[in-house]
C-alpha cells in the first residue's frame, strides 16, 4: 500500500514504509505526522500527492511518484556467491518496498522481489566490507529459500523422512527452530567449540555413547554454520574429499602428514 504522509509546516510525501521513511530516515514519531491517504493505485497517489502539495502550499515535487520510482529502479549488481543492493542497510527496506518487481540475473537463476521475500533479505543481508552504503544477500541462500525447486521435497521431510536426505532432514529441523532466521554463524560456531569440548571429554572418558553424540552435534552445527553461509554441507565435504583424495604421505605419530610437509624436514 501507498501512503500519502503530511509532516505539519514541512511537507506532503509518499512511502510505502511510514517508519522506515518517516521516522527512521527523517526522524518524526508517529504522533508528529498524520496519514492522509492510502491506496494501491501508484498512480491515484501520485496524482493526489501532487494535488495537496499544491493545496497546503508547500513544494511541489518536480516529478510525480511515480515516474520518480521508474527513474530510481534498483541496480543491483549480481556476482557468482553475492548479490549486492545499492543502499545501506537502515534504507534497504523502503528501497525493496518500491522496487517489487524488480528482477535479475543471477548463476542460480533469474531473481525477484516480492512482498514474501522482502522480510528475508532483510533478516539476511549484511553491510558491504567495501562499501558501508551499500549491501548484500548470498545468492545460494536467497536461491534456497525460495527458487529452488526440491523445496516442495525438503517441506515433505517434516511429515514423512522416507527418502529424505540426513542434511535435509538437519536444515529442516534447524529452519522450523528459526535458526536460520534469528542465528547467525558466530553462535554457530561457538556452539560446534563447545561440542567439541564435549568430544574430548568423552574420548578421554572412552565413552562411545557420548562420542556417538558429540559427533553427531557437530555434524548439525557445521551443517547449518554452512547453511548460514549461503553453502550446502555436500558441498563443502565434497569439496574437502577433492582436495584430498590423491593426496600421498605417510602417518607419523598417529598423524597422516602429506608428502609435501615431511620431505621438506628431511
Amino acid at each position: 500500500m501507498y501512503n500519502i504522509y503530511h509532516i505539519p509546516g514541512k511537507k506532503i510525501g509518499v512511502t510505502r514504509n511510514l517508519n522506515n521513511r518517516v521516522t527512521e530516515q527523517q526522524g518524526y514519531a508517529p504522533d508528529e505526522y498524520e496519514v492522509l491517504f492510502t491506496s494501491d493505485d501508484i498512480e491515484a497517489v501520485s496524482k493526489l500527492e501532487i494535488e495537496l502539495q499544491k493545496s497546503y502550499g508547500y513544494k511541489v515535487d518536480r516529478q510525480t511518484y511515480r515516474n520518480l520510482i521508474k527513474s530510481n529502479k534498483m541496480k543491483i549488481n549480481a556476482t557468482e556467491q553475492t548479490s549486492t543492493f545499492p543502499y545501506p542497510l537502515n534504507k534497504l527496506k523502503g528501497n525493496l518496498l518500491d522496487n517489487i518487481g524488480v528482477k535479475w540475473s543471477t548463476d542460480h537463476g533469474d531473481f525477484e522481489i516480492t512482498k514474501d521475500n522482502v522480510p528475508w533479505i532483510m533478516q539476511n543481508a549484511k553491510t558491504s566490507m567495501y562499501n558501508d552504503n551499500r549491501s548484500y544477500i548470498y545468492n545460494k541462500a536467497f536461491y534456497e529459500a525460495f527458487f529452488n525447486p526440491k523445496d516442495n521435497v525438503k517441506e515433505n521431510c517434516l511429515k514423512d523422512d522416507t527418502g529424505c536426505e540426513r542434511f535435509d532432514l538437519i536444515r529442516n529441523w534447524a529452519a522450523v527452530r528459526g535458526i536460520y532466521d534469528n542465528g547467525d554463524n558466530k553462535t554457530q560456531y561457538v556452539k560446534l567449540m563447545e561440542e567439541a569440548g564435549e568430544l574430548a571429554k568423552a574420548l578421554l572418558k572412552d565413552d562411545k555413547p557420548e562420542i556417538i553424540d558429540a559427533i553427531g552435534d557437530m555434524v548439525v552445527v557445521l551443517t547449518n554454520l554452512a547453511h548460514l553461509e549461503g553453502l550446502d554441507i555436500e558441498d563443502c565435504i565434497d569439496s574437502a574429499y577433492k582436495e584430498i583424495a590423491d593426496r600421498k604421505g605417510k602417518m607419523i605419530n598417529g598423524t597422516f602428514v602429506k608428502n609435501t610437509l615431511w620431505v621438506k624436514n628431511k
